[in-house]
Protein backbone atom coordinates (compact mmCIF):
# COMPACT_ATOMS: atom_id res chain seq x y z
CA UNK A 1 0.00 0.00 0.00
CA UNK A 2 2.92 2.39 0.39
CA UNK A 3 3.45 3.45 -3.20
CA UNK A 4 -0.05 3.07 -4.58
CA UNK A 5 -2.07 4.11 -1.55
CA UNK A 6 -2.54 7.72 -2.62
CA UNK A 7 -3.65 6.73 -6.12
CA UNK A 8 -6.16 4.21 -4.75
CA UNK A 9 -7.80 6.59 -2.32
CA UNK A 10 -7.82 9.44 -4.83
CA UNK A 11 -9.80 7.24 -7.17
CA UNK A 12 -12.14 6.15 -4.37
CA UNK A 13 -12.99 9.40 -2.61
CA UNK A 14 -14.07 12.88 -3.64
CA UNK A 15 -11.72 15.56 -2.32
CA UNK A 16 -13.02 18.36 -0.11
CA UNK A 17 -9.69 19.49 1.38
CA UNK A 18 -7.83 22.03 -0.72
CA UNK A 19 -5.52 20.59 -3.39
CA UNK A 20 -2.45 22.11 -1.74
CA UNK A 21 -3.22 20.48 1.62
CA UNK A 22 -4.04 17.15 -0.03
CA UNK A 23 -0.84 17.12 -2.07
CA UNK A 24 1.25 18.02 0.96
CA UNK A 25 -0.44 15.32 3.07
CA UNK A 26 0.21 12.75 0.34
CA UNK A 27 3.90 13.61 0.30
CA UNK A 28 4.16 13.51 4.07
CA UNK A 29 2.40 10.15 4.21
CA UNK A 30 4.75 8.66 1.62
CA UNK A 31 7.68 9.86 3.76
CA UNK A 32 6.08 8.27 6.84
CA UNK A 33 5.75 11.69 8.51
CA UNK A 34 2.48 10.76 10.15
CA UNK A 35 2.45 13.63 12.63
CA UNK A 36 2.92 15.98 9.68
CA UNK A 37 -0.09 14.45 7.93
CA UNK A 38 -2.24 15.00 11.01
CA UNK A 39 -1.13 18.62 11.37
CA UNK A 40 -1.70 19.33 7.68
CA UNK A 41 -5.22 17.90 7.71
CA UNK A 42 -6.21 19.13 11.18
CA UNK A 43 -8.86 21.43 9.72
CA UNK A 44 -10.09 18.99 7.07
CA UNK A 45 -13.83 18.67 6.61
CA UNK A 46 -15.31 15.66 8.44
CA UNK A 47 -17.04 14.78 5.15
CA UNK A 48 -13.71 14.50 3.35
CA UNK A 49 -13.35 10.72 3.38
CA UNK A 50 -9.94 10.83 1.72
CA UNK A 51 -8.54 13.13 4.39
CA UNK A 52 -10.07 11.05 7.18
CA UNK A 53 -8.49 7.87 5.80
CA UNK A 54 -5.08 9.54 5.73
CA UNK A 55 -5.59 10.81 9.26
CA UNK A 56 -6.78 7.38 10.42
CA UNK A 57 -3.82 5.55 8.92
CA UNK A 58 -1.44 8.11 10.39
CA UNK A 59 -2.87 7.74 13.91
CA UNK A 60 -2.77 3.96 13.43
CA UNK A 61 0.93 4.12 12.59
CA UNK A 62 1.55 6.21 15.71
CA UNK A 63 -0.24 3.67 17.92
CA UNK A 64 -3.15 6.04 18.63
CA UNK A 65 -5.79 3.45 17.87
CA UNK A 66 -8.80 5.22 19.41
CA UNK A 67 -8.12 8.37 17.40
CA UNK A 68 -7.49 6.19 14.38
CA UNK A 69 -10.85 4.45 14.70
CA UNK A 70 -12.60 7.80 15.15
CA UNK A 71 -11.10 9.05 11.88
CA UNK A 72 -12.11 5.88 10.04
CA UNK A 73 -15.61 6.14 11.50
CA UNK A 74 -15.84 9.58 9.91
CA UNK A 75 -14.52 8.15 6.63
CA UNK A 76 -17.18 5.40 6.67
CA UNK A 77 -19.89 7.93 7.46
CA UNK A 78 -18.73 10.09 4.54
CA UNK A 79 -18.42 7.16 2.12
CA UNK A 80 -20.25 4.08 3.43
CA UNK A 81 -19.57 2.05 0.28
CA UNK A 82 -15.79 2.20 0.60
CA UNK A 83 -14.34 -1.24 1.30
CA UNK A 84 -11.02 0.38 2.17
CA UNK A 85 -12.54 2.53 4.94
CA UNK A 86 -14.45 -0.39 6.47
CA UNK A 87 -11.33 -2.56 6.30
CA UNK A 88 -9.15 -0.04 8.10
CA UNK A 89 -11.83 0.73 10.65
CA UNK A 90 -11.80 -3.00 11.41
CA UNK A 91 -8.01 -2.94 11.79
CA UNK A 92 -8.25 0.01 14.20
CA UNK A 93 -10.96 -1.70 16.28
CA UNK A 94 -8.84 -4.85 16.31
CA UNK A 95 -5.80 -3.06 17.68
CA UNK A 96 -7.98 -1.34 20.28
CA UNK A 97 -9.28 -4.75 21.34
CA UNK A 98 -5.69 -6.00 21.73
CA UNK A 99 -4.58 -3.01 23.80
CA UNK A 100 -7.70 -2.01 25.78
CA UNK A 101 -9.22 -2.94 29.13
CA UNK A 102 -10.28 -6.63 28.96
CA UNK A 103 -13.84 -5.58 29.80
CA UNK A 104 -14.09 -3.67 26.52
CA UNK A 105 -12.02 -6.01 24.35
CA UNK A 106 -14.84 -8.42 23.32
CA UNK A 107 -17.06 -5.59 22.07
CA UNK A 108 -14.23 -4.02 20.12
CA UNK A 109 -13.25 -7.39 18.66
CA UNK A 110 -16.81 -7.95 17.45
CA UNK A 111 -16.81 -4.51 15.85
CA UNK A 112 -13.56 -5.41 14.07
CA UNK A 113 -15.12 -8.60 12.68
CA UNK A 114 -18.20 -6.73 11.47
CA UNK A 115 -16.07 -4.18 9.65
CA UNK A 116 -13.88 -6.84 8.03
CA UNK A 117 -16.98 -8.71 6.89
CA UNK A 118 -18.46 -5.51 5.47
CA UNK A 119 -15.23 -4.76 3.59
CA UNK A 120 -15.20 -8.23 2.04
CA UNK A 121 -18.89 -7.90 1.16
CA UNK A 122 -18.20 -4.61 -0.62
CA UNK A 123 -15.09 -5.90 -2.39
CA UNK A 124 -14.98 -9.72 -2.55
CA UNK A 125 -11.62 -9.59 -4.36
CA UNK A 126 -9.78 -7.49 -1.77
CA UNK A 127 -7.20 -10.03 -0.63
CA UNK A 128 -5.90 -7.81 2.19
CA UNK A 129 -9.37 -7.49 3.72
CA UNK A 130 -9.97 -11.22 3.26
CA UNK A 131 -6.64 -11.93 4.96
CA UNK A 132 -7.57 -9.83 7.99
CA UNK A 133 -10.99 -11.47 8.24
CA UNK A 134 -9.29 -14.87 7.91
CA UNK A 135 -6.91 -14.00 10.75
CA UNK A 136 -9.86 -12.96 12.90
CA UNK A 137 -11.72 -16.22 12.25
CA UNK A 138 -8.52 -18.16 12.94
CA UNK A 139 -7.72 -16.47 16.26
CA UNK A 140 -11.05 -15.43 17.79
CA UNK A 141 -13.11 -17.82 19.92
CA UNK A 142 -16.49 -18.99 18.72
CA UNK A 143 -18.47 -16.70 21.02
CA UNK A 144 -16.85 -13.74 19.23
CA UNK A 145 -17.61 -15.09 15.78
CA UNK A 146 -14.36 -16.93 15.12
CA UNK A 147 -13.68 -20.56 14.31
CA UNK A 148 -11.51 -22.84 12.19
CA UNK A 149 -14.43 -23.88 9.98
CA UNK A 150 -15.05 -20.24 9.06
CA UNK A 151 -11.34 -19.75 8.41
CA UNK A 152 -11.24 -22.84 6.19
CA UNK A 153 -14.23 -21.66 4.15
CA UNK A 154 -12.71 -18.22 3.69
CA UNK A 155 -9.37 -19.71 2.66
CA UNK A 156 -11.08 -21.36 -0.30
CA UNK A 157 -12.11 -17.89 -1.50
CA UNK A 158 -8.45 -16.88 -1.52
CA UNK A 159 -7.43 -19.84 -3.72
CA UNK A 160 -8.25 -18.26 -7.07
CA UNK A 161 -7.32 -14.72 -6.00
CA UNK A 162 -3.84 -15.40 -4.64
CA UNK A 163 -2.48 -18.99 -4.67
CA UNK A 164 0.53 -17.97 -2.55
CA UNK A 165 -1.67 -16.48 0.16
CA UNK A 166 -3.91 -19.53 -0.09
CA UNK A 167 -1.06 -21.86 0.89
CA UNK A 168 -0.10 -19.50 3.72
CA UNK A 169 -3.68 -19.63 5.00
CA UNK A 170 -3.75 -23.43 4.85
CA UNK A 171 -0.42 -23.56 6.69
CA UNK A 172 -1.87 -21.53 9.55
CA UNK A 173 -4.96 -23.73 9.74
CA UNK A 174 -2.78 -26.86 9.78
CA UNK A 175 -0.72 -25.39 12.64
CA UNK A 176 -3.88 -24.78 14.65
CA UNK A 177 -4.88 -28.38 14.06
CA UNK A 178 -1.42 -29.57 15.20
CA UNK A 179 -0.70 -30.94 11.73
CA UNK A 180 2.90 -29.75 11.59
CA UNK A 181 3.85 -31.81 8.55
CA UNK A 182 0.95 -30.36 6.59
CA UNK A 183 1.75 -26.86 7.82
CA UNK A 184 5.35 -27.10 6.64
CA UNK A 185 4.27 -28.42 3.25
CA UNK A 186 2.05 -25.38 2.75
CA UNK A 187 4.68 -22.91 4.01
CA UNK A 188 7.16 -24.40 1.53
CA UNK A 189 4.58 -24.40 -1.27
CA UNK A 190 4.08 -20.67 -0.72
CA UNK A 191 7.85 -20.09 -0.97
CA UNK A 192 8.07 -22.26 -4.10
CA UNK A 193 5.34 -20.20 -5.78
CA UNK A 194 6.91 -16.87 -4.77
CA UNK A 195 10.65 -17.44 -4.20
CA UNK A 196 11.39 -13.69 -4.24
CA UNK A 197 8.72 -12.73 -1.69
CA UNK A 198 10.66 -12.06 1.49
CA UNK A 199 7.55 -12.32 3.65
CA UNK A 200 6.88 -15.90 2.63
CA UNK A 201 10.48 -16.88 3.36
CA UNK A 202 10.22 -15.23 6.80
CA UNK A 203 7.04 -17.21 7.50
CA UNK A 204 8.89 -20.45 6.77
CA UNK A 205 11.89 -19.40 8.88
CA UNK A 206 9.66 -18.63 11.86
CA UNK A 207 7.84 -21.95 11.55
CA UNK A 208 11.08 -23.93 11.35
CA UNK A 209 12.41 -22.04 14.39
CA UNK A 210 9.31 -22.90 16.38
CA UNK A 211 9.97 -26.55 15.58
CA UNK A 212 13.36 -26.22 17.28
CA UNK A 213 15.40 -26.37 14.06
CA UNK A 214 17.43 -23.29 14.87
CA UNK A 215 20.33 -23.64 12.42
CA UNK A 216 17.95 -24.34 9.56
CA UNK A 217 15.89 -21.32 10.55
CA UNK A 218 19.00 -19.12 10.52
CA UNK A 219 19.82 -20.32 7.01
CA UNK A 220 16.32 -19.47 5.80
CA UNK A 221 16.55 -15.99 7.33
CA UNK A 222 19.86 -15.60 5.47
CA UNK A 223 18.06 -16.53 2.26
CA UNK A 224 15.59 -13.69 2.87
CA UNK A 225 18.40 -11.26 3.68
CA UNK A 226 20.07 -11.96 0.33
CA UNK A 227 16.90 -10.81 -1.43
CA UNK A 228 16.26 -7.66 0.62
CA UNK A 229 18.49 -7.06 3.65
CA UNK A 230 16.64 -3.83 4.47
CA UNK A 231 13.14 -5.27 4.60
CA UNK A 232 11.71 -3.95 7.93
CA UNK A 233 9.83 -7.15 8.72
CA UNK A 234 12.99 -9.19 8.23
CA UNK A 235 14.90 -7.04 10.72
CA UNK A 236 12.11 -7.26 13.30
CA UNK A 237 11.39 -10.99 12.95
CA UNK A 238 15.05 -11.99 12.85
CA UNK A 239 15.72 -10.00 16.01
CA UNK A 240 12.64 -11.42 17.68
CA UNK A 241 13.76 -14.94 16.78
CA UNK A 242 17.20 -14.36 18.30
CA UNK A 243 15.78 -12.87 21.49
CA UNK A 244 13.22 -15.65 21.88
CA UNK A 245 16.05 -18.16 21.65
CA UNK A 246 18.32 -16.07 23.89
CA UNK A 247 21.00 -16.13 21.19
CA UNK A 248 23.33 -13.46 19.81
CA UNK A 249 21.62 -10.61 21.65
CA UNK A 250 24.05 -7.93 20.40
CA UNK A 251 23.05 -8.75 16.82
CA UNK A 252 19.39 -8.65 17.83
CA UNK A 253 19.84 -5.19 19.35
CA UNK A 254 21.61 -3.97 16.22
CA UNK A 255 18.78 -5.24 14.01
CA UNK A 256 16.19 -3.52 16.17
CA UNK A 257 18.14 -0.28 16.22
CA UNK A 258 18.07 -0.30 12.43
CA UNK A 259 14.37 -1.11 12.52
CA UNK A 260 13.30 1.75 14.79
CA UNK A 261 15.25 4.21 12.63
CA UNK A 262 13.41 3.22 9.45
CA UNK A 263 10.25 4.75 7.96
CA UNK A 264 7.63 2.15 8.85
CA UNK A 265 4.27 1.48 7.26
CA UNK A 266 1.06 0.74 9.20
CA UNK A 267 1.56 -2.94 8.33
CA UNK A 268 4.92 -3.08 10.13
CA UNK A 269 5.24 -3.86 13.82
CA UNK A 270 4.97 -0.67 15.90
CA UNK A 271 8.20 0.91 17.11
CA UNK A 272 7.00 0.43 20.69
CA UNK A 273 7.11 -3.34 20.19
CA UNK A 274 10.65 -3.10 18.85
CA UNK A 275 11.70 -0.97 21.83
CA UNK A 276 10.23 -3.55 24.23
CA UNK A 277 12.22 -6.28 22.49
CA UNK A 278 15.38 -4.17 22.80
CA UNK A 279 14.83 -4.07 26.57
CA UNK A 280 14.45 -7.84 26.60
CA UNK A 281 17.77 -8.05 24.76
CA UNK A 282 19.41 -6.06 27.54
CA UNK A 283 19.40 -2.58 26.00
Amino acid sequence: MKGVFAAIVLASFPLIAGPAESAKADQLFRRADYEGVIRTLAEADRRDAYAQVLIGKSFFSLGEFKKSSEAFERAVEANPNSALSHHWLGKAYGRRAETSNPLFAPGLASKARQQFEKAVELDPKDVEAIDDLFSYYLEAPGFLGGGLDKAQALAERIKTLDPVEYHYALAQIAERRKDMRGAEEHFRAAVDLAPRQVGRIIDLAKFVSHQGRILESDMIFEQAAKINPNEPRLLFERASNLIRGKRNLPEARALLQRYVGMPLSPDDAPRDEALKLMKEAGD
